[in-house]
């Protein structure tokens, strides 16, 4: 919320004004207070579109029609004026967070509370219906989240042109990706009725499942088009939701349920609405009602005659209002109104305003090839957000906004800008490929916005204007390196022969690895000797390079490659050729595929990593609990990969943040970024920092050493100390 300016009048038809919600094109939304303690949502419409004779009466009759919805699940309209000069419109205030926001904080939402929340939903629908209005904007936005349920708002009131029912009647009305097929016909608008909103439903009923629209994102014109031509994307959908959700989206809207079907379909809507929320939802609704119950007393602005004192003290207006969050909140009012809100402090006397809020991005691949990879990174990530924005001590709030690349650079690069149109984005982490971190940094850097990643590897020069302007940052080792933990093994072994399998098809990665190997061989000092025994790209048998390596009489041997099944075949050929020695590969390479094609002939092998199991790491225990809990996962369920090294530089990127807000800085996009290039970071797994020639041994403490022991991969740890140790 933001002050009153100047300019604001103070009352307004016996309502005192205590902020700013929110403006725009057609008018204000102010924070208000009636004369017997209510708060209120104000929506005030500016003088000039009264003006319009025509916008003027669909505000009349969309307003008439609002007071006669008294639904639960609505907001309700506490008072309006359409025939004012300036045209008012007050509801009930709700100070919980939108469906949009929970989403973009803490995921998707268990099927237990998107049942909860749908049928609640359908069943404002049906009230709304009953009374002849069509909302014609159900979206995540529109949906808050009280302690006792969700409330539908804005029923297309002072809404900009072309968005609502506000507007003409040759204008396509809704949300691009929550929109029905008819209302992306602005031919059709016509045809605009009580499916529509059934079809918006089902789509947040999938984002709100999913974390994803239906119709996926990008340009306006493109969703719109998907919305009316294409199938939605329902693959994560739940199989138990999956029928109704389905219906909901129909092209045809005769074919669509009713409202008040969905609502039977997902179960009781009236009933007691008990713990419905997931964890961490009533937490963050708990503190934005707390801080309510500290608003100061706004200074007069404009002179009227209207103002009178009201005599009700802030916690009894709030005691006696109507807001939706501390109704029916039970036990919970109590402690509402005695704990301390975060970012005050303990100490009597001052209160705290709002905090400023900021947006991390997340560009990642949720769906296409590395999307397992992708899940751990934003899990992770979202796990550190939600423990900042926890503190009591924090200097602001974080929103995490999420955009899925799908592993390709045209969408990492669609996803790059539309996170640039967040004016509060300080900063994006997440890229799961080369390829992806490429597109999207060099989107990013344009703005000289940083860029972090714990999996893609980006070498140096290949993103532009690092020369000008630092702004990616890579806090993980080199694949290059990877080579390095089982050369280091077999050194500390003594193996003075090593035999090289080159993979081919890795071009001149293997090359590489060849290269490094020979120029550092194990047992150097003792006059250790790498050979190396080439495979065709276009061949899968590994017979005669493996009858070539062994004819060396190696005492190790390492595929180089990136290929989990080509390593696979290798593994498989050593074995039928009767090697039983030390082997080993690197991180690309260690995929289930590896392990499901190569058999028995897996076990044993060596692996270099970046990532850690942190079930191995004593100072991670906080974390894998906290993290398990988060995400409703067994105590026997690994931790996501590269979960761990996403909450750290989630951390790093945190504590970049935190020092920006200290320094003042002009620019906190700016400040974050320089504090990363200074500041390293002591994480869970390893330190992280800018990779500078400073600082280039720390690229070294993020190398580990990984083997297969009963057909599963085990953390060996560091490793130097994982190579001295033995197995």
């Amino acid at each position: 919320m933001q002050p009153l300016r100047k300019a604001d009048p103070s009352t307004l038809a016996g309502y005192r004004l205590l902020g700013r919600l929110g403006a725009g094109g057609m008018g204000v939304v102010f924070l208000a207070r009636s004369a017997g303690g209510t708060l209120a949502a104000l929506k005030l419409i500016r003088a000039e579109h009264a003006a319009d004779p025509g916008f003027r009466e669909r505000f009349r009759r969309e307003a008439r029609a609002a007071e006669r919805i008294t639904g639960r699940w609505v907001v309700r309209v506490l008072g309006a004026d359409p025939e004012a000069r300036e045209p008012w419109l007050a509801t009930e205030y709700v100070p919980g967070p939108s469906l949009a926001e929970a989403v973009a904080l803490h995921g998707a939402l268990p099927e237990p509370t998107v049942r909860a929340l749908g049928a609640r939903l359908a069943s404002a629908l049906v009230d709304m219906h009953e009374a002849g209005l069509v909302h014609r904007d159900v979206k995540p936005g529109n949906v808050l989240l009280a302690l006792d349920g969700p409330r539908l708002i804005d029923f297309g009131i002072a809404r900009s042109a072309g968005a609502t029912a506000l507007t003409a009647t040759d204008a396509m009305i809704g949300t691009p990706g929550f929109l029905a097929p008819e209302q992306a016909r602005v031919t059709g608008a016509g045809e605009v009725g009580p499916a529509s909103d059934v079809f918006s439903l089902g789509c947040v009923l999938a984002y709100a499942l999913t974390g994803e629209r239906p119709f996926g994102a990008g340009a306006v014109a493109a969703v719109v088009y998907r919305t009316v031509h294409e199938e939605p994307d329902l693959d994560d959908v739940p199989d138990t939701l999956l029928p109704l959700v389905a219906a909901c989206l129909a092209k045809d809207p005769a074919a669509r349920p009713t409202a008040a079907e969905v609502r039977a379909a997902l179960g009781e809507a009236d009933g007691p609405a008990g713990d419905w929320l997931p964890p961490g939802l009533p937490a963050l609704i708990a503190q934005r009602s707390t801080r309510v119950l500290d608003l100061p007393v706004a200074d007069p602005t404009l002179l009227t005659q209207e103002e009178q004192p009201t005599g009700v003290s802030r916690r009894r207006f709030l005691m006696a209002g109507s807001t939706a969050a501390v109704a029916g909140a039970g036990g919970l009012t109590a402690w509402l109104l005695t704990r301390t809100p975060g970012g005050t402090g303990t100490g009597t006397g001052g209160t705290a305003g709002p905090l400023a809020s900021y947006t991390v991005g997340v560009l990642t691949d949720l769906s296409g090839p590395t999307k397992s990879d992708g899940r751990g990174q934003e899990r992770g990530i979202r796990l550190a957000v939600e423990e900042f924005n926890a503190r009591a001590d924090r200097p602001c709030d974080v929103r995490l906004r999420v955009e899925d690349d799908g592993g390709t650079a045209e969408r990492a690069k669609a996803g790059a800008a539309a996170l640039l149109k967040d004016p509060r984005l300080i900063g994006v982490l997440g890229p799961t490929l080369p390829v992806t971190a490429i597109a999207g940094g060099n989107e990013l850097s344009l703005h000289a916005m940083s860029l972090a990643s714990v999996i893609a590897d980006v070498q140096a020069g290949q993103i532009q204007n690092q020369e000008l302007k630092i702004s990616y940052f890579q806090p993980r080792s080199l694949q290059e390196m990877m080579t390095v933990p089982i050369l280091r093994y077999l050194s500390e072994r003594g193996v003075v022969r090593t035999a090289m399998v080159e993979d081919r098809a890795a071009g001149h990665y293997s090359w590489l690895a060849v290269k490094n190997a020979k120029d550092y061989p194990p047992s150097k000092e003792k006059g250790g000797v790498v050979t190396s025994h080439s495979v065709d790209a276009d061949s899968e048998d590994f017979g005669p390079a493996v009858r070539a390596a062994l004819a060396t009489d190696p005492q190790g041997v390492v595929f180089a490659g990136v290929s989990p099944r080509r390593a696979a075949l290798c593994a498989r050929a050593l074995r039928a050729q009767g090697y039983r020695g030390p082997c080993g590969s690197v991180e690309l390479v260690l995929q289930p595929e590896f392990l499901t094609v190569a058999g028995p002939a897996a076990e044993g092998w060596f692996f270099g990593t970046g990532y850690v199991d942190p079930d191995k790491l004593p100072a991670a225990r906080k974390f894998t609990a906290a993290y398990r809990k988060r995400w409703g996962l067994s105590p026997t369920t690994s931790v996501d990969r590269f979960a761990t090294e996403a909450y750290d530089v989630a951390n790093w990127a945190l504590q970049a943040l935190r020092k920006a807000t200290a320094n003042h800085a002009e620019s906190v996009a700016s400040g974050v970024r320089n504090s990363l290039l200074l500041n390293p970071y002591d994480g869970i797994a390893r330190p992280y920092a800018a990779l500078t020639e400073k600082n280039r041994h720390i690229a070294l403490m993020g190398l580990f050493l990984w083997q297969v022991k009963g057909g599963v991969p085990r953390f060996l740890g560091k490793f130097d100390e994982a190579a001295a140790k033995g197995t």
